[in-house]
């Protein structure tokens, strides 16, 4: 009886052997080809301004180029899912963000698991929301005269707030800070963060709770008034801009974006790939050009990017069920 299933269990173990020594012929090759990094929104905006520096970076630890793959759609589903369903051969990578999380809880359902088929590499930036006035027509010299006149029950005028869509960081952001002070504000929805910045400039809302990229410019010139920082610290961009959390105890909504790749990836691979990614975000130069955008270098390692993720998952379904948001 053993000698009929012998020529089966040699072919088994044959099997086993061509598979793993094919991955570790792999993982000990590469790279041999360009890597793509896969943006899931359009060209311009902030994630693919900061994927594209690190791309740059990378590119010169690695020896091989990494091409920034841009697939918008579906609030970011589409490029997701393209990157979790690619091989896991280490030359695909998904420049993620705290909106693929939140996508867990606003979609009913995905054609992708975003914990289960990515593996992390290590997390990128943080980038704070800001909410922002505009001070030709609202006098609101800090957070708390904010805060103050807007809970004035003498004050009958009510605020519409601006942001890029319902389920968007802008909305969640108010949605808390609404929820935690006591108040209603009008929720008025633009197709993107753009229009809404356009809208507060023209009296059209009164309130937006902005990435701090989207409106630096802005500021600079005077036409916004930045009173919060939506992140536990202070921005590095504008440390006298108080955070959100001084005013209101708990109140924390982190952007973050950060880097991953198909599960089932080399752990080699990984390594290497983390270790190109942190050596690029302690560099000056790319600290200054972070910087420059509003965002705070925020490097980790694979394990600590899971945690992470996995401690983000239920934060960001709580803030959509605060919201009540749905996709759009």
């Amino acid at each position: 009886m053993f000698k009929n299933w012998l020529p089966s269990l040699q072919a088994l173990c044959g099997a086993w052997l061509l598979v793993h020594g094919t991955l570790a012929h792999t993982a000990d090759a590469w790279p041999a080809n360009p890597i793509k990094l896969v943006v899931t929104f359009a060209p311009g905006g902030a994630t693919d301004v900061t994927a594209r520096l690190i791309a740059e970076k990378m590119r010169a630890d690695i020896g091989r180029a990494v091409v920034v793959d841009n697939r918008p759609g579906a609030g970011g589903n589409v490029g997701a899912e393209f990157a979790a369903k690619a091989p896991p051969d280490g030359y695909t990578m998904l420049m993620a963000t705290s909106s693929h999380v939140t996508n867990r809880s606003l979609y009913k359902s995905l054609p992708y698991d975003f914990v289960q088929d990515l593996a992390p590499v290590s997390r990128v930036a943080f980038v704070p929301n800001i909410l922002v006035v505009n001070p030709a027509t609202h006098r609101a010299a800090t957070l708390a005269d904010f805060i103050k006149q807007i809970k004035d029950p003498n004050n009958k005028t009510r605020l519409n707030y601006g942001t890029g869509g319902s389920g968007t960081s802008q909305h969640l952001s108010t949605a808390l800070f609404t929820s935690m002070v006591g108040v209603d504000m009008e929720h008025v929805p633009y197709k993107g963060g753009a229009p809404a910045v356009t809208a507060l400039l023209s009296d059209q809302v009164q309130v937006v709770f902005a990435p701090l990229v989207e409106v630096l410019s802005f500021i600079e010139s005077g036409k916004l008034k930045g009173l919060g920082v939506t992140t536990r610290q202070r921005s590095s961009r504008y440390p006298d801009i108080p955070t959100i959390g001084e005013q209101l105890p708990g109140y924390e909504v982190a952007l973050w974006n950060g880097i991953l790749v198909p599960a089932n990836t080399p752990t080699d691979i990984i390594g290497k790939l983390n270790s190109a990614i942190n050596k690029a975000l302690v560099q000056p130069d790319m600290k200054q050009r972070l910087a420059e955008q509003g965002s705070d270098p925020a490097g980790t390692t694979p394990a600590e990017f899971r945690q992470f993720i996995a401690s983000e998952v239920g934060k960001w379904a709580k803030l959509v069920q605060i919201s009540g948001a749905k996709a759009e």
